[in-house]
């Protein structure tokens, strides 16, 4: 973990899947539905943000982490465990351009095939 302020867990990138296992899979926490995944395109920076609930505890979270870069922008998937991140990755990706490595489907989802770009993106024109 990267860090927690009032409003976030912030995580990085090469630890998302480990902290999603835990925040998961333990007992006290158990968060077991996945709300959803959303992206914000900073320019200088993507942020993809979780929103976390547990069903059983009535408790939620929001995870965040941050992707530098413009080109090849990746993120391992949550989708194993939460099976709820499958469409969600995937229009992440679609609009977005962020690939979430070991997704078992990652194509576009909104867009047909062969569309050029991911028109979210600031720097898409």
């Amino acid at each position: 973990m990267e860090g927690c302020d009032t409003t976030a867990i912030w995580v990085k990138p090469n630890h998302m899947v480990q902290v999603a296992h835990f925040l998961f899979s333990d007992p006290t926490l158990d968060f077991n539905y996945l709300n959803s995944i959303t992206a914000v395109d900073f320019i200088e920076c993507f942020e993809i943000i979780y929103h976390l609930t547990s069903l059983n505890k009535q408790h939620s979270a929001v995870v965040k982490t941050k992707l530098y870069g413009r080109e090849e922008v990746t993120l391992p998937s949550v989708y194993n465990i939460w099976k709820g991140a499958d469409f969600q990755e995937r229009e992440i990706w679609d609009l977005m351009g962020v690939r979430f490595e070991g997704h078992p489907n990652m194509k576009r989802i909104m867009l047909w095939e062969g569309f050029e770009g991911h028109p979210l993106r600031k720097d898409f024109l």
